[in-house]
C-alpha cells in the first residue's frame, strides 16, 4: 500500500518537476556557463575566457552604480510600500469611529477605498510608466502645472531630467503602482483576526497605536515577511526594468542615475551585443536576489502565532 502511494506521488510530480528543470533550472545553468565565454549572442562560435568577464565586471563603474541603485530599490521600496499598505489597511479596518454595539469599526465606505487603492494593479506597468512620464514632464506635465496653479512657479524641478531626483521619481511610481495590492492583502488578513482581541485590549486601556503593534502586526507577520520578499524580488527584477526603460532619459539616465542591474543586462546584451558579459551581470543579479531573500527570511524569523 505504501509503495503504491509513493509511486503515485512520484508520477504526479514528475511532469511538473521536469518542466521546472527545463524552463527554470536549465536557463540558470546555461547563463553561468555562457558567463565564462566571449559569446556575442548572435554568432554560434565562441570560446572560453575563464573569469575575464567577472574581472571586467568588478572594474566596471556602471555595474557598481547599477548595483547600488538596485539595492536602494530592494531596501527602500518594500519598506515604504509595506509601511503605507499596513497603515492604510489598518485605518480601513480598525481606524473608523466607534459605533453603537461595536468597540471597533472600519472606515465607512472601506470597500470603495479598497477598490480605489487596488485600481493601479489593473493597469499595465507600461501604461503606468507612460502616464507618469507625461506627468513628470517639466514643461507641460501635470505636476509642474499643479505647482504653477498654486503660485509655486519658482519650484518646478526637472524631475526625470535631474540626476538627483530621477531615481526617487521612479521609486515613487513603483510605490504608487504596488501599494494597493498589499492594502487589499493586509485587509484580508486583518479581517480574519478575531474582534475579541481588539475589544479586550481596548477594555484594558490600549489605544489603536498599541493594538497595531501588539495584536495586528504580530498576527500578520508571516504575510508581511512574504510581502517583503515578493516586493524585493519585484524591485530587483522586471518591475524596476520596465519603469526605468520607459520613463527615464537614455534610458537609465541622466548620467546613469537611474540605471539598475536588469536594465544594464538588457543594454549590454541587445544594444552592445555582449551577451556573455550580460549573463555575467545576470549571475551577479541572481546572487543578490537570493542573498536578499535569505537575509529577509532569516532576520524576519520569529515564533509563529496562532489564533
Amino acid at each position: 500500500m505504501q509503495h503504491g502511494k509513493y509511486r503515485f506521488i512520484v508520477g504526479f510530480l514528475a511532469a511538473p518537476l521536469a518542466l521546472y528543470a527545463i524552463f527554470v533550472i536549465w536557463p540558470f545553468i546555461q547563463s553561468i556557463y555562457y558567463s565564462f565565454t566571449d559569446w556575442t549572442g548572435l554568432s554560434p562560435d565562441f570560446k572560453m575566457v575563464g573569469f575575464d568577464n567577472y574581472s571586467r565586471m568588478l572594474d566596471d563603474d556602471i555595474f557598481w552604480k547599477s548595483l547600488q541603485h538596485s539595492l536602494w530599490f530592494a531596501l527602500l521600496l518594500p519598506l515604504v510600500t509595506l509601511g503605507l499598505a499596513l497603515f492604510f489597511a489598518f485605518m480601513l479596518n480598525v481606524g473608523g469611529r466607534r459605533r453603537k454595539g461595536a468597540a471597533i469599526a472600519g472606515v465607512r465606505g472601506s470597500s470603495f477605498y479598497k477598490i480605489a487603492y487596488f485600481f493601479p494593479q489593473v493597469l499595465s506597468i507600461a501604461i503606468v510608466a507612460l502616464l507618469f512620464q507625461f506627468a513628470y514632464n517639466p514643461n507641460e506635465g501635470a505636476i509642474n502645472g499643479a505647482l504653477q496653479a498654486v503660485g509655486l512657479d519658482s519650484i518646478q524641478p526637472g524631475w526625470l531630467g535631474d540626476p538627483d531626483l530621477a531615481l526617487w521619481c521612479v521609486m515613487a511610481v513603483l510605490v504608487w503602482s504596488t501599494v494597493g495590492f498589499f492594502v487589499v492583502l493586509f485587509s484580508a488578513g486583518m479581517a480574519s483576526i478575531p474582534r475579541d482581541f481588539y475589544e479586550a485590549a481596548l477594555l484594558d486601556g490600549a489605544n489603536r497605536f498599541t493594538t497595531f503593534f501588539r495584536i495586528t502586526l504580530p498576527l500578520l507577520w508571516d504575510t508581511v515577511q512574504s510581502g517583503w520578499v515578493y516586493m524585493g524580488i519585484l524591485a530587483l527584477g522586471a518591475e524596476s526594468f520596465a519603469v526605468v526603460q520607459i520613463m527615464t532619459v537614455g534610458p537609465g539616465g541622466p548620467d546613469y542615475s537611474t540605471t539598475v542591474l536588469t536594465l544594464y543586462v538588457y543594454q549590454t546584451a541587445f544594444r552592445d551585443g555582449q551577451a556573455a558579459y550580460a549573463t555575467t551581470i545576470g549571475v551577479a543579479l541572481l546572487v543578490v536576489t537570493l542573498a536578499f531573500a535569505a537575509v529577509v527570511m532569516r532576520l524576519g524569523r520569529r515564533e509563529r502565532l496562532e489564533f
